[in-house]
């Protein structure tokens, strides 16, 4: 078996034996890459830094509530949570969309937030 053939095989057999949730997980970090994108998991506090990612969840703020708008975004290696102020709603801003965020990072109560980010729509790779 040469190299590539053995790279091929062991690739082959990691897809088939890995956790999907882990296998998804890799695609986006390598998607995250190709889009010249940084991983979450590598950003400090204080840095410029622009993700490429899915979001998982996002959260409305209560109507009484000061307007704001909650999400986050997984690139494969950590999570980054996006918070919009002022706004209740954004058009397309909903769970499974894949986004190109940038902005200023900030932590809060330990998770890795970025206030008011600028924000690409992408399609699903």
């Amino acid at each position: 078996m040469g190299g590539t053939e053995g790279g091929t095989f062991r690739r082959m057999l990691r897809k088939l034996t890995s956790d999907v949730e882990v296998l998804d997980a890799d695609d986006l970090s390598e998607d995250a890459v190709q889009e010249g994108a940084q991983r979450a998991a590598e950003c400090a506090c204080g840095q410029e830094v622009t993700v490429f990612g899915r979001l998982r969840s996002v959260e409305f703020g209560p109507q009484d509530a000061d307007a704001s708008l909650e999400a986050e975004l997984f690139d494969g290696t950590e999570g980054v949570t996006l918070i919009w102020l002022g706004r209740r709603r954004i058009p397309g801003i909903e769970p499974g969309r894949t986004m190109r965020v940038r902005g200023r990072l900030a932590i809060r109560d330990g998770r890795k937030v970025l206030y008011n980010p600028f924000y690409e729509i992408c399609q699903a790779q």
